[in-house]
C-alpha cells in the first residue's frame, strides 16, 4: 500500500460514504477491538448497479469472504478485491439492526434527549447516508459485515463469534471500478455485548498497485477471471456497457 492519500477516524455509531475510484484501496482498521463495518456498494455512474450478495458467494463458493474475494455487483463486475483480511472471516449474512432491535438489545434512546449518547441503528444510518444520493429503502441491497463473524454451530443455527477481530486488525479493499462505498459502524445485529458497543475504525484511501498476471484474487477462482473480464470491457466502454 502505497502513502495515504487521506485518513479518517470514523466514530462507533457513525455513518460515511466516498466514491472511491478504481485502482484505488481502502484500507480500514479495528482500533479497539470489537468493531462491526456494515458496509454496501453502488456503481456511481449507474446506482441501479449494486453489491449482489449471492452471486459474490456462490461463484466463489463460499459462505464468507476474506483475502482472496471478490465483490460482485448484479451485472456480474468485480466492485473490488480482498487483498487484506487480517480476521480472516467477513460476515455475509448478518444484515443490520433496526431501531426496535437497537432498543430491545440496549435500551430506548434518541438525539433529542441524548444528544451523541443516543444508540444509532445499522438500517437507518444505512438510510441516511443512500438518501444523499437520491436513494432509499428499496435499494439497501444485503450488506458485508467487515470485522464481525456469523457461523453455524453444532444443531445449525447461526452464531456470532465474540471478539472476532481484535485491536489494529486491518481489512484492504483494493477497487477495480468507480465504486460509490456506504457503510456504518453500528455494533451487529448478533452481537451480545451488555452495553452498546461503540467502536471506531480508522479510514484510509491510497493508490494501490497495478493489477497483475499473479494477482490472488484474480486467480482464486476461475469465474473471478471472467469478473475481471466483464470489468475490462465496462471501462473501455462504459456507455454501452453499463445498462
Amino acid at each position: 500500500m502505497s502513502n495515504p492519500i487521506f485518513t479518517d477516524l470514523i466514530p462507533g455509531a457513525s455513518h460515511w460514504s466516498l466514491v472511491v475510484p478504481a485502482g484505488h484501496s481502502l484500507t480500514l482498521t479495528d482500533l479497539e477491538g470489537g468493531a462491526n463495518v456494515s458496509m454496501l456498494f453502488y456503481n456511481p455512474q449507474n446506482l441501479l448497479e449494486r453489491y449482489n450478495a449471492p452471486d459474490s458467494l456462490k461463484c466463489q463458493h463460499t459462505f464468507k469472504l476474506t483475502t482472496g474475494n471478490c465483490l460482485y455487483s448484479d451485472m456480474g463486475r468485480i466492485f473490488c478485491s480482498i487483498v487484506r483480511d487480517d480476521t480472516q472471516w467477513i460476515d455475509t449474512v448478518g444484515g443490520v439492526a433496526n431501531k426496535s432491535k437497537v432498543a430491545e438489545k440496549w435500551g430506548a434512546r434518541d438525539y433529542q434527549k441524548d444528544r451523541n449518547a443516543w444508540l444509532q441503528n445499522g438500517y437507518d444510518s444505512l438510510l441516511v447516508e443512500v438518501a444523499k444520493y437520491g436513494l432509499g429503502k428499496r435499494d439497501l441491497a444485503a450488506n458485508l459485515n467487515l470485522f464481525s463473524k456469523t457461523f453455524t454451530d453444532d444443531e445449525g443455527n447461526l452464531a456470532f463469534a465474540e471478539g472476532h477481530s481484535k485491536a489494529g486488525d486491518t481489512i484492504e479493499l483494493r477497487f477495480e471500478m468507480d465504486t460509490l462505498v456506504v457503510f456504518t459502524t453500528c455494533p451487529h445485529p448478533m452481537n451480545p455485548a451488555v452495553e452498546y458497543p461503540n467502536r471506531p475504525v480508522e479510514v484510509s484511501l491510497s493508490k494501490a498497485a497495478p493489477l497483475s498476471a499473479d494477482d490472488s484474487c484474480l486467480n482464486h477462482r476461475p469465474e473471478n477471471a471472467r469478473g475481471f473480464e466483464n470489468n475490462q470491457r465496462y471501462l473501455a466502454m462504459p456507455n454501452v456497457c453499463s445498462h
